[in-house]
């Protein structure tokens, strides 16, 4: 028995599934979860001795990857003064300032701890900015696991959401409303019918939990143009695009500005940190200003402030990395595509990261990306892993290239794959 399955075997009598994030099961993939020991730069390595180019990353947030020698650094001699203070720090103004500095649509920012306390928290705020209890999000965007936003979409589109959660109440799912990405049409259609009573309207700009799927031309600005003339206000969910397609996220990289905006761990460098901000007259609701309640001990902690602020600094000092980041994307990407265009899978990516679905039709919302073969994901997977490539366990996931992966580890990722498109056809002969 490998050490991964004596763990995770035992993990199993102690942790609900053995694991404390689903995805970590590995059961999208038929097989029984890897752990891992350590990660060093474009590499992780399980409790067994395999090593593995990573393409998880953390979930994105290892944007010059894993371990780089400045953020450690700034770690230790943060952990040097302390683990957590539970009281204002230094820390939480320079990571304050240097976001609204980089993203202009922030005004203000409220530091949490995590993607999902942040877009709960700022949907929150956009409640009672605008007095309005219903919110709309997208089919296939993820927001964290918050009651409100874990609903279906279904073929009740257009009349109301089923919470998707056992243990989500139907009060609580009543009030989301689920339009269809890149359908602008469905946006207008839940405005009519709900006119007057959507506080705000939540969206992944660059959709990258049904897989990394783009917005269409004129969606983004459509939903800007909606919402100003419904007096709604528009969240962006940055948690991973926010500074991976750019220092201001996909907003500078589309051109359009949101109210308020959400981001996650990437913002800490891989720890366990977030924020949401946006417009000073919604943020000056936030408590203790106003009186729209949050709060958090280890909000702002020390140690994941030094962190981001060590990554989110050397992203701005050194520009050549975005311009090294899109280079292997399209490395990636384009290879991928070439390497699968006859093997009936679509390859949809953006800079740094994208996916490869395994249906052959257009993938531009969640029906399209609920197509894919999931089965031969999972034979794909294995084949990878085997190959010494890690990537999601998941077809509804994203890849994410970081700085430190290189020509070597994109040609070896490229040449596992073809190698399992060669078999695989060779098994369907």
């Amino acid at each position: 028995m490998t050490r991964s399955a004596a763990l995770f075997a035992e993990a199993k009598t102690l942790i609900p599934g053995g694991v404390n994030s689903p995805v970590r099961s590995f059961r999208a993939v038929n097989r029984e979860p890897v752990f891992m020991a350590s990660a060093n730069g474009a590499y992780i390595s399980d409790v067994d001795g395999n090593t593995y180019i990573d393409y998880v990353g953390s979930w994105g947030p290892m944007i010059l990857g894993h371990n780089h020698p400045e953020i450690r650094e700034a770690l230790i001699s943060a952990a040097g003064k302390g683990l957590s203070f539970g009281a204002a720090a230094e820390g939480e103004v320079a990571m304050a300032r240097l976001l609204t500095g980089l993203v202009p649509s922030l005004d203000m920012v409220r530091m949490v701890n995590s993607g999902t306390e942040a877009a709960m928290s700022a949907l929150r705020a956009a409640r009672g900015f605008t007095g309005r209890d219903k919110i709309m999000k997208f089919a296939g965007c993820y927001h964290g696991h918050s009651d409100g936003l874990l609903v279906k979409a279904g073929s009740g589109l257009l009349s109301g959401s089923a919470p998707d959660s056992a243990g989500v109440s139907k009060a609580a799912a009543s009030d989301t409303l689920v339009a269809g990405y890149n359908d602008l049409s469905s946006v207008e259609r839940l405005f009519t019918q709900h006119q007057g009573q959507i506080a705000a309207v939540i969206v992944e700009p660059v959709a990258a939990n049904m897989g990394v799927v783009l917005p269409e031309a004129g969606f983004l600005e459509g939903l800007r143009e909606i919402c100003r003339r419904e007096g709604s206000l528009l969240i962006f969910d940055e948690v991973i695009t926010g500074f991976r397609l750019g220092l201001s996220g996909a907003q500078g990289l589309y051109g359009v500005t949101p109210d308020l905006s959400v981001f996650g761990k990437i913002i800490g460098a891989g720890m366990p940190v977030g924020a949401y901000g946006g417009r000073r007259d919604v943020m000056e609701l936030v408590s203790p200003s106003g009186p729209v309640y949050q709060a958090g001990t280890l909000s702002g902690n020390p140690v994941a402030m030094a962190a981001g602020i060590c990554q989110l600094t050397y992203l701005r000092d050194n520009p050549q990395v975005y311009t090294a980041l899109n280079a292997l994307g399209t490395a990636l990407f384009t290879g991928l595509a070439e390497i699968a265009q006859n093997a009936g899978c679509t390859v949809n990516s953006i800079g740094s990261i994208g996916s490869l679905f395994f249906t052959d039709a257009p993938v531009k919302d969640y029906a399209s990306a609920v197509r894919a073969d999931t089965k031969r994901y999972a034979a794909y997977f294995a084949a990878l892993l085997e190959q010494g490539v890690y990537q999601a366990p998941a077809q509804f996931e994203a890849l994410f290239v970081s700085y430190a992966h290189g020509e070597a580890e994109i040609t070896k990722t490229l040449d596992a794959a073809r190698s399992f498109f060669a078999t695989e056809g060779r098994r369907t002969a």
